[in-house]
């Protein structure tokens, strides 16, 4: 549904409303029942926060952190090496492959068992030969956190096993999953049933435990994880009608209860966001907004129009109280150049709640008046106007030959 076509507006004043709220708010619908401490909706084409449980509150978020490790060596583009087992690799604790010390692998396939059985002793190795060792692959991982824009992380294993203040929040882990998923090779890993793979001493059978690909539809993956401290999280995906939605809970619980209780959250949070969740155009790339005056110019106008296509995942009752603000000037002030911002067009639901905004620009430019430009308008339409009359009399003195 395009958005903007419902609006109508003449230039007024420099900040104004266009329109009306369509309707009020409808019934607000039925938030999703999650018990997990930390956990969060977000759409997965625009980042946009669908829903949210103490989305930012920093938590330990145990074998999760096996999307980071996993993105990173993707993005290194050396899967093809191979990764020779180090004693400290050897030792890391269940959930493990059972690699032993001097063992060799190629890289990708240990993103494997990484990710479809959460191998400890698999993160290591890939940290170690990525980073050199693994504090310093943690630094990999937190600085490519804080290039995402999850700032509320700190990875000190690439693991996620407990470790002093390793933490994240709901929102960064969906954050770091929405960047994975646009990862050349993630999804196809994460949605791998069953896969063997081979070391230069024997064959290993990697079998997928992730529930939520036998039991949701559209479901994509991602990553189960718990610790004593972390409880049961899980990061999960599903896609339906061309709708991806990512789902974060984290401290879903402990034990058998929570160890369900982490896919009943997930199913809940995610059936929520396709139930009530539709996307809209709400503007286009193009889409004139008006003309308006320039003043210290020639009088010219310039016409204005949106930079930019939005299309956003709205809710019925968001649709319904959605409304348009402009921020622009009545007249712009020349020199005005194409593609000048001269504006911006904001979509809210509420005066507090901007969900969308965009660009004005100027389609046409519009030179200032000056002593320069004066004299060339002098030469354009006065001195070449009566060069052109001066000839035309000279013609008509001027007998035809023959």
């Amino acid at each position: 549904m395009r958005l903007i076509k419902r609006i109508t507006a003449v230039l007024a004043v420099t900040v104004f409303i266009i329109g009306t709220y369509f309707t009020a708010y409808a019934e607000e619908t039925k938030a999703p029942d999650v018990k997990a401490l930390g956990a969060v909706l977000v759409d997965g084409k625009t980042g946009r926060v669908l829903w949210e449980k103490n989305a930012d509150k920093e938590l330990a978020n145990a074998s999760t952190t096996k999307i980071m490790t996993c993105m990173l060596a993707l993005e290194s583009g050396r899967l093809d090496e191979t990764v020779t087992v180090s004693s400290n690799a050897a030792i890391q604790p269940k959930v493990k492959m059972g690699l032993s010390t001097g063992e060799k692998l190629r890289l990708g396939d240990l993103l494997y068992p990484l990710m479809l059985q959460s191998s400890n002793d698999a993160a290591v190795a890939i940290a170690e030969h990525l980073g050199g060792d693994v504090e310093s692959f943690c630094d990999m991982m937190n600085e490519r956190a804080e290039e995402l824009g999850a700032v509320n992380t700190c990875f000190e294993t690439p693991n996620g096993l407990d470790s002093g203040n390793h933490h994240s929040t709901a929102y960064d882990m969906a954050v770091i999953a929405r960047q994975a998923l646009q990862t050349e090779g993630f999804k196809d890993i994460i949605s791998t049933p069953q896969k063997e793979i081979k070391s230069d001493r024997c064959t290993y059978s990697v079998v997928n435990k992730n529930r939520l690909l036998r039991e949701y539809d559209g479901a994509i993956g991602i990553k189960t994880g718990f610790t004593g401290k972390a409880g049961n999280c899980f990061v999960g995906a599903a896609e339906r009608d061309g709708m991806q939605l990512i789902s974060v809970v984290l401290g879903s619980g402990w034990g058998n209860v929570g160890k369900e209780r982490k896919w009943i959250d997930t199913k809940n949070i995610l059936n929520y966001g396709f139930e009530n969740f539709d996307y809209y155009t709400l503007c286009g790339d193009g889409d004139i907004i008006a003309e308006i005056p320039v003043e210290k110019s020639y009088g010219k106008k310039i016409k204005t129009v949106v930079s930019g296509t939005i299309i956003l995942p709205l809710s019925k009752a968001e649709k319904e109280a959605l409304y348009v603000e402009l921020d622009m000037p009545e007249m712009a002030t020349a020199p005005v150049a194409k593609g000048d911002v001269i504006g911006r067009i904001l979509f809210k639901t509420d005066s507090e709640t901007t969900v969308a905004e965009c660009n004005i620009t100027a389609e046409n430019g519009a030179e200032k008046k000056n002593m320069k430009t004066t004299a060339e308008m002098l030469i354009k339409h006065w001195i070449n106007a009566q060069k052109s009359a001066i000839l035309k009399d000279n013609a008509k003195l001027c007998p035809n030959d023959g």
